[in-house]
């Protein structure tokens, strides 16, 4: 697990691609003080685990699914992306649960300043999302735990304090650039609970039923 708040940039060193399956090596330093095989990285928002290291980098896989579901296949040699390691049990809680699974791409439509701000607007691929989207909510950008400021059916926005801008590789996006969205878990797993409800999807053949107030005061939410 994740919290969105981006410890270092890195540095793409190494990409061996074989169709659609990745080794990546991405320079890195902080990321490495305390570093183990097997360890979690986020790497622009992406849960993926560490195969190999040494003093100066480290390596991960990138199966197909994640190839084809994220920006991870955009990347060049030297491409900057943002780094997080799992969250220590210790460590403070300083953004939102991320868990590093990204559930789409979303294309930057429009970058504004304001005031000390910069405004970023964009449009998730899947819009099946949008029901996981709301002012005021979380969400996950290239690994970056932010508030959702404004969405409409077609597109959201979020704004960036300059301290964000500059730690992150979202200093370096612009209209056109593709970026990973991940939205807030919670949002996903009070709408399966809801929807399901305590019997499970599947039992008896029965098919699941639609939210609607009746459902609400059934199940004690009303």
């Amino acid at each position: 697990m994740f919290t969105g708040i981006i410890e270092e940039i890195g540095h793409m060193r190494r990409i061996h691609s074989q169709g659609q399956a990745m080794v990546l090596t991405i320079g890195a330093k902080r990321v490495l003080e305390d570093v183990h095989l097997g360890d979690s990285i986020a790497v622009n928002g992406v849960c993926l685990t560490v195969i190999a290291f040494d003093a100066e980098s480290f390596s991960v896989d990138v199966m197909p699914e994640t190839y084809r579901k994220t920006n991870l296949r955009k990347l060049l040699n030297g491409t900057r992306v943002n780094l997080e390691r799992a969250m220590a049990a210790n460590g403070r809680f300083g953004g939102h649960i991320v868990q590093g699974h990204v559930d789409t791409t979303a294309t930057i439509l429009s970058r504004s300043p304001e005031e000390n701000a910069v405004v970023y607007r964009f449009a998730p691929e899947n819009k099946e999302i949008f029901r996981y989207i709301l002012a005021g909510g979380s969400i996950t950008i290239d690994g970056i735990s932010l508030t959702v400021v404004s969405v409409t059916e077609h597109d959201a926005a979020v704004s960036i304090i300059p301290h964000t801008l500059a730690q992150t590789v979202l200093h370096d996006k612009k209209a056109g650039d593709t970026v990973n969205i991940e939205c807030d878990v919670l949002g996903k797993y009070m709408e399966r609970l809801l929807r399901f409800g305590p019997s499970g999807e599947g039992d008896s053949g029965r098919k699941p039923r639609a939210l609607s107030e009746s459902f609400l005061a059934e199940h004690g939410f009303m």
